[in-house]
């Protein structure tokens, strides 16, 4: 007989079978753990210390989660599902970690009887298109014309914030009318781009009550020269990305002069070069001018005898936040410009000094785009605050394109418990106990909120129950504030609809890939060393050539 064949390095650590799929369950549990008193409006706050020194004072999921340095892979998976969550629709990345771990933790027990994983993964995936049918038939239609309406799930969403604390309740205000403000029909279905053309601008200092929003632009610019106006009403307005200065070779060039009137000629072409191109702005009567790239100080000049205020080195989004709002167009070359491609939107061009800082201001009629001005105390409050307004955003944002809502304070996904067990008395076979595990896996998010605002958590769990048995009573949930049930509709606790599907579809799918694992590989293929590249197995990144020490490692 032949000796063993050694296929992967002697470094190598491998987990299979359930001793994998068991490990991977105590890493996304721990994950859970972590943020679990983050949920609610009596949410704990964390607080991080960063290896630059920075301190992360938050309670905020995602926030949290991702300074966060961890070492197993599983752990890893579940920090980039809070982040997939953020991206997708700005809340819940509380609720799809503790949902995602809890789900894995039900499942826990099948697996240690020896359950196949696609046994289990069968019945949850059967459970999830259940409990998304469920949530379409409980949800209510929201009124877009009802400007209450709206605002009130805006500030559900900043009610589990640590900006209530500190800010008034008009924070909500401004996230609603800067959705509604970049809000546009395309194709017949609406589209609303926070990203691009909503910018929040922190400037440390002043009172709270000076946040507002900007129905236009707000650029930390001041104009070029000290002659030109600060102040200019109903600007003409030219975007340029391209430079006012004296085009450079691209290649280095070199110039013999032999006679000093041939440098004074030389000279006077460059001064000619620049005066054509402003000339060339010039003539469609702007009075504002702005380009991303420089501008020189002979351009300076002839744009001051023109009676035209310049800025210079915009960020090519804020060039483009100021296109959408103004009407203009982005030109490459003054001499291509057109009438067409002059803004006249604009109703006021000012320049004002907050502090020791100029900031352009510019307002503009019916604009695409808006600036979210923020003023505190420190600069940790404020990034705070935007954070908090972001989530709020995307909230807004969500229920422009799809105007639906959903009981909150767990109402929703105990309802959902309640019809999924209802349902698996009817599924046949051993496929029924996962599909009852992720039923009961659902009330984590009502339990948590009891926990977290210092109720009895047993009693009250229980009397909830009891309320949703048979179907009925759909609206009723924890308040977060006091831990006692009560109608979700009388206290205006309603919840965007996309934020929960999302959270539930996310957790289900994140549990359902942790559990089809079953080996993990680690340990380090270097260049010239046991193996080099051609090992059979590829490593999973940064595990080192020892095996991990632990799930959770320390903070970045």
């Amino acid at each position: 007989m032949s000796g063993p064949v050694l296929v992967l390095n002697t470094t190598t650590k491998r987990e299979t079978g359930r001793k994998a799929q068991l490990g991977n369950i105590a890493a996304a549990k721990t994950v859970a753990d972590v943020i679990r008193t983050s949920l609610g409006p009596k949410a704990m706050l964390k607080m991080i210390l960063s290896m630059s020194g920075s301190i992360v004072l938050t309670n905020d999921g995602n926030a949290i989660l991702r300074e966060l340095d961890v070492t197993h892979p599983s752990a890893k998976a579940m920090i980039d599902l809070s982040r997939a969550q953020d991206e997708e629709v700005g809340d819940g990345t509380t609720s799809v970690i503790i949902l995602a771990g809890e789900i894995l933790a039900v499942a826990e027990p099948w697996v240690m009887k020896g359950l196949h994983p696609r046994v289990i993964i069968a019945g949850f995936t059967k459970a999830l298109d259940d409990a998304l049918a469920h949530m379409k038939s409980i949800a209510q239609q929201v009124d877009m014309k009802n400007r209450a309406e709206l605002l009130q799930t805006v500030k559900n969403c900043m009610g589990t914030k640590f900006v209530t604390s500190f800010y008034p309740p008009f924070m909500s205000e401004l996230a609603l009318d800067a959705a509604l403000m970049v809000a546009q029909d395309v194709d017949g279905r609406k589209d609303v781009d926070i990203k691009r053309y909503v910018r929040i601008e922190k400037i440390p200092g002043g009172r709270i009550e000076d946040c507002c929003i900007i129905p236009g632009v707000v650029l930390n610019k001041d104009v070029t020269h000290a002659k030109m106006s600060r102040y200019i009403e109903k600007p003409r307005i030219i975007l340029l990305d391209c430079n006012l200065e004296y085009k450079k070779g691209d290649n280095q060039t070199s110039i013999d002069v032999t006679k000093a009137e041939h440098w004074e000629q030389i000279l006077q072409q460059e001064e000619d070069y620049i005066k054509r191109l402003v000339e060339n702005i010039a003539k469609l009567k702007p009075t504002l001018v702005c380009t991303e790239k420089g501008i020189s100080d002979l351009a300076q000049h002839y744009f001051v005898k023109h009676g035209i205020t310049a800025l210079r080195r915009l960020k090519k989004t804020d060039n483009d936040r100021l296109a959408r709002a103004s009407g203009a167009t982005v030109v490459n070359q003054p001499e291509l410009l057109r009438e067409s491609d002059v803004g006249t939107r604009a109703l006021l061009f000012e320049v004002k000094k907050i502090g020791d800082e100029y900031y352009s201001y510019i307002t503009c009629e019916k604009p695409k785009a808006c600036t979210i001005l923020l003023r505190g105390t420190s600069k940790d409050t404020l990034n705070e605050v935007e954070r908090n307004l972001h989530d709020a955003l995307a909230v807004a944002r969500n229920i422009i394109i799809e105007p639906m809502l959903l009981p909150g304070g767990g109402a929703a996904e105990m309802s959902v418990a309640t019809k999924l067990l209802e349902k698996s008395k009817s599924i046949p076979g051993v496929a029924q106990y996962p599909y009852q595990s992720l039923a009961i896996a659902l009330e984590v998010i009502p339990r948590t909120l009891i926990q977290n605002c210092g109720a009895n958590v047993m009693r009250t769990i229980t009397q909830l129950r009891a309320k949703h048995a048979g179907g009925k009573n759909v609206f009723f949930g924890v308040d977060g504030e006091t831990g006692v049930i009560r109608d979700m509709r009388e206290i205006n606790l309603l919840e965007s609809y996309s934020v929960k599907i999302q959270t539930l579809k996310t957790a289900v799918e994140a549990a359902c890939m942790l559990l089809r694992v079953d080996q993990i590989v680690s340990g380090l293929s270097k260049k010239g060393q046991g193996g080099g590249d051609g090992g059979a197995v590829a490593p999973h990144e940064g595990a080192g050539d020892e095996p991990p020490p632990g799930m959770m490692g320390g903070m970045e």
